[in-house]
Parts: C-alpha cells; structure tokens; sequence
C-alpha cells in the first residue's frame, strides 16, 4: 500500500516540478546560478544553470560573461576561453565582458593576452578605471613598473580616492627607478637635557633588482658636542607578490653617537581589501644587546593610509612599550602626501633619537609631528618637524623639536 502511495504521489508532482523548471525565464535561472556561485560556491551547478539559461536566451551577454567568470572560478581556463572568443566574435563591446576576459589570463599568467584584451576595451570605455586598474596589476605583475605607473596614475587622475590604486601606486614607487640617490638632514633642539644641539647628515644609495630594493647609506652625527659616522646596509627581497622581507645592518666604531651595531628582520605582508602587515625584531648593541620585538597593520582607504605600530622591548622586570599610529593623505601620486604621527616612547630606529642603554626605555615620551614630501619630476622633496616630550630621568622631563629635511633623486 505504502509503495502504491509513493508511486501515486511521484506520478502527481513530477510532472509539476519538470513543467516548473521549464517555465522559469532566462533570468530565474541566472538568479539561481548566482546564488549557486556566490553563496554555495558551487560552482558545477551554477554553469547548468547558466547554460539552461543561454538555451532560453543565447544573446543574454550578461549570463554569458558570468559563465565564463565562473569556468574561471572552477579552474576550467579552456571552457572559459571558449565562451569569452565566442563573445569576441559576436563583437560585443561590455565592460564587464573585457574585464572577466583579461582577468582570465592575469590569472593564468598570460599577461600579453590580457594586456591584448585591456587595450580593446579601453578603445570603448577611455575612462574606466576598472580597466586601467587591472592593466596595471598586470604590467606590476610582469614587472614592467613604468607602464604599470603609467596606467594607474591614470586611475588616480580619474579618481583620486581609488583604494586600490593608491596601494598599488605606492608599491609601484618602490620598483619603478632602478636607482636612486637621497640626502637628509636631522636638525634636533633640547630645551633642558643637552646643552649642544644635535646634527644628522645621511647619504644613501638605493638600487633596485630583480630580487627587490638594496639600500647603502651612511650616517654622520654631531651629539653631545661630539661627532661619529654609521654605515647602513638594508634590503627588502621579495618572496612572492604578497610577502617580502626587511633585513637590515648597521655598523659603527663611535658607540655613544651611534649603536656600535644593529640588526632587523621583518615579514611584510600584502594583504587582500588593501591591508598590510608586518612583524619582525630589532636588535641593538651599544654595550650591552637590546632586543625589541615590532608589528604594524596598515590600511589604505580612498587616498588615505594608516598605519599603527608596536615595539616591545622586555627585560627582567617588565616589558617596555612604544606605539607610532601614522596617517598619509596622498594628493597626485604615491610620492606627493601629507603626513601625520602621534605617539609615545622612542622607535628605535630613528637615528635622531638619544638611546643610551635599557633604562631609556623604561622611561615616558610624547612625541607628535608632520610631515610633507612632493615630488618635481624624478626629484623627491620632504620637510618635516617633531615634537618630543621625554622623561630623560625619572619624574624629569624635557622638550626636543626636530626639524627634518630630505632630497632623493630617481634614475
């Protein structure tokens, strides 16, 4: 009786369920193959949908271009390419329909084919930032940073708040130059705890290759009515397109004026939605080591970066603390920007600094500045200033202004 019932009711709703699926539109069934993609990720049942679609309505570009974006999702470049030359031969001229197609082979490492596609649809759409966005992705991609920096300065002269534009910009500035030749002076001020103002001279030498940025540079330093040079070497190897590493040296037979060494290491990251991060350590020798642990986040939001950063430095008896938070406000480009810092204790990377030992640290700074860098073709221009309150000795504090200035020529 049970097996008759069953029967009876598949008899009844089979046919209901077959008609209902043969009365859903072009568009029902796109929405169901959206649904399938973007929410369940499942991405064979989506490309049913899709096709039973096209079978109602072959010239619908929209579905056309979306099963081709998702052949791409499901690693299926070949079927993909099949539907985007297919599109190409009906002469369709859709933004999204470039932009799916070029996607496909930035992917696939087809970069010249990609470039190939971005150039036809810029033909059509001139000022899409989507399509210069995604051309400079590629050429960064290919290592061709000048024509990289050509297209998103384009993206950035159509909208000057592109996140990702902005992030990419900045990270082109690094590679583009293969050379580059820098000057900068640190003027410091004490109101109470030095009697000789301080003097900063640095020359550096930077070279990019195909590894990532090397930087030489020496330090020459007037403190305490004395005077010592540093020699810097630093490097950023880049170990795939989301991470790289900072590695850095610094040697000097002055201890007093400067550490008589230095060492760093840090992983940086690239991260997806315009993040970054980074952590690492620090180590310090005057006469005795110091050793500090960093970490810093970062974010670009329209022309805006921010950034907060942590040093800790334990020792015995507790664990000392430094904290930078940084905002940027780029203007034209990635070397054009205003910039703001706040924050408290001392980084121990700021040559200008008057770091002695591990007590220092132990102690309270304020410190607050700002800082304008612009740029005049290959020519780099920076001023800056800083505000330090310091508790040079415990329940005792003084003032230290700053005055930084900076020149970099690009070659």
């Amino acid at each position: 009786m049970k097996t008759f019932l069953g029967s009876l009711v598949l008899f009844i709703f089979l046919p209901l369920q077959i008609y209902s699926q043969q009365t859903l539109s072009a568009d029902d069934l796109f929405l169901k193959a959206r649904t399938a993609a973007f929410e369940n990720k499942d991405y064979p049942t989506s490309i049913a949908l899709a096709k039973e679609a096209l079978e109602k309505a072959p010239n619908y570009t929209d579905i056309s271009v979306f099963l081709g974006r998702v052949y791409t999702w499901n690693k299926d470049p070949e079927s993909a390419r099949a539907v985007f030359e297919g599109l190409s031969k009906r002469g369709v001229q859709d933004e999204d329909y470039f932009i799916a197609y070029a996607s496909l082979e930035y992917w696939n490492d087809q970069y010249t084919k990609s470039i190939e596609i971005l150039d036809q649809g810029l033909s059509y759409h001139p000022q899409s930032e989507a399509l210069l966005l995604l051309k400079a992705k590629v050429y960064f991609a290919d290592k061709q940073y000048a024509e990289a920096e050509n297209a998103v300065k384009k993206v950035l002269e159509i909208n000057n708040k592109n996140t990702e534009a902005v992030n990419l910009a900045v990270r082109i500035n690094e590679l583009n130059s293969k050379n580059a030749i820098g000057i900068t002076y640190n003027y410091s001020h004490f109101d109470k705890q030095f009697d000789h103002d301080w003097h900063i001279v640095g020359v550096s030498y930077k070279r990019v290759t195909p590894i990532g940025s090397v930087i030489l540079r020496g330090n020459y330093a007037s403190k305490f009515g004395q005077s010592g040079t540093q020699l810097e070497l630093e490097a950023y190897p880049r170990l795939s397109p989301m991470f790289y590493l900072y590695v850095g040296g610094a040697y000097s037979g002055d201890v007093g004026i400067f550490p008589k060494y230095r060492t760093g290491v840090s992983l940086n990251a690239n991260l997806p939605h315009s993040f970054e991060a980074e952590i690492g350590y620090r180590q310090l020798y005057f006469t005795d080591n110091i050793w500090l642990y960093t970490a810093s986040v970062g974010k670009y939001y329209k022309n805006f970066w921010f950034n907060l950063r942590a040093y800790l430095t334990p020792d015995n008896s507790n664990i000392s603390q430094s904290y930078t938070a940084t905002v940027r406000y780029y203007t034209r480009s990635a070397q054009d920007y205003f910039a703001f810092q706040i924050g408290s204790g001392i980084s121990p990377e700021e040559n200008r600094n008057n770091l002695l030992g591990n007590d220092a640290y132990k102690l309270k700074t304020f410190k607050i500045g700002a800082e304008y860098n612009f740029s005049v073709k290959s020519n780099l221009f920076s001023i800056g200033t800083m505000y330090y309150n310091q508790e040079y000795l415990p329940h005792t504090t003084g003032s230290q202004f700053d005055v930084n200035l900076g020149y970099t020529v690009k070659f």
